[in-house]
């Protein structure tokens, strides 16, 4: 999908400096899904590349996890970090799983060609301590800035094997104060849900104290509704900030026909994304500028991570937070009902 708009020369939106919690300095940053194969494949040398665009391009913010590729993207993010100073970006990762080496049949995942790991939950306190350090030695760096707790939330049940409200229970007496004691030991700067659905984050405010949420699949500009007036306001009212995960819904905002992680389009989704796009055309603006901008608007969203397994499709996401989306999209956007009344919006250009 070309960029399309008036693009400007305005530099990739930023955090401003401030006390209290843990933000990433940038406000767009580059998720590691594809880079750890997701969807299809991607070799070592397109990896870096990718990763080498994005730092040209001004993304200081990467987000990976063990998961991705069974340790895949965890490497292939290190293999290009480790040559930048520590203090230039921000890095998160995840815990949650441990991954083992296994010369045997691998189980089955979502990952095309993963590494050669098995994978066993463990949301203890010793097993997020090692997960960790894990992932330091994977990545070939010294410092995480952030740790999320990886999936454990009501869509993953059957991969949990057994209720999400048992794994939770498992980690507030491990992962939450483990983290909670890596953060006061200055190991890592904040912590919090990596999920894909807001239950387990909310309880979390509930329970512990953690800074920051990557949520995933749960505010697009295709759907919205539920999180700005349901999650949000409790996350924000906590102190806490949003990293949005899919903000370009796997690739559906970006003219893929290919919804979230299992691929299949809602019955609702061609008829709205279709609409959105219209609107789009009408003002010269491309859908995934649009997509992406908005995302990047609520105050509680301290950044958005699309993904990316070429130089090219970074280097896109990068060129749209620069476009000036006319307020009369926006406008013409709410007044069809397209976006939620309350949806925040960029500032005019």
């Amino acid at each position: 999908m070309p960029t399309k708009g008036r693009g400007t020369d305005a530099p990739l939106p930023s955090n401003a400096p401030r006390s209290g919690r843990f933000r990433p300095s940038s406000r767009l940053g580059l998720g590691g899904v594809a880079i750890g194969n997701g969807f299809a494949p991607a070799t070592d040398a397109q990896s870096e590349q990718t990763l080498a665009a994005a730092w040209a391009a001004g993304v200081r913010y990467f987000d990976t996890s063990p998961w991705y590729g069974l340790g895949l993207s965890e490497r292939r993010f290190g293999h290009h970090l480790h040559t930048h100073p520590a203090d230039q970006y921000v890095l998160s990762t995840k815990v949650g799983r441990l991954l083992t080496a296994t010369a045997g049949p691998l189980q089955e995942t979502m990952w095309q060609s993963p590494s050669p790991f098995r994978y066993r939950y463990d949301y203890s306190a010793a097993g997020t301590r090692r997960s960790v350090e894990d992932s330091l030695n994977r990545l070939g760096v010294a410092q995480l800035d952030v740790v999320f707790i990886h999936d454990l939330s009501p869509d993953n049940e059957e991969d949990l094997g057994m209720p999400w409200e048992q794994r939770f229970a498992e980690a507030a007496k491990g992962a939450m104060p483990e983290l909670t004691r890596m953060r006061e030991e200055g190991l890592i700067k904040a912590w919090g849900f990596g999920v894909n659905r807001p239950e387990p984050a909310l309880r979390a405010i509930e329970q512990a104290d953690p800074d920051i949420f990557l949520l995933a699949c749960q505010y697009s500009l295709l759907d919205h509704a539920e999180t700005l007036h349901e999650t949000f306001p409790k996350i924000a009212a906590h102190g806490a900030s949003v990293v949005v995960g899919a903000p370009l819904l796997a690739g559906y905002l970006a003219g893929r026909e290919r919804y979230l992680y299992d691929g299949k389009v809602p019955d609702w989704a061609p008829a709205r994304r279709a609409r959105v796009q219209a609107v789009c055309d009408r003002h010269g603006v491309d859908l995934r500028t649009v997509a992406l901008q908005f995302a990047n608007a609520p105050a509680v969203v301290s950044a958005v991570i699309p993904g990316a397994r070429t130089p090219a499709q970074v280097q896109a996401n990068v060129a749209s937070m620069a476009v000036a989306v006319p307020q009369a999209l926006w406008d013409e956007l709410r007044h069809e009902g397209l976006i939620d009344a309350d949806a925040p919006v960029p500032a005019a250009a």
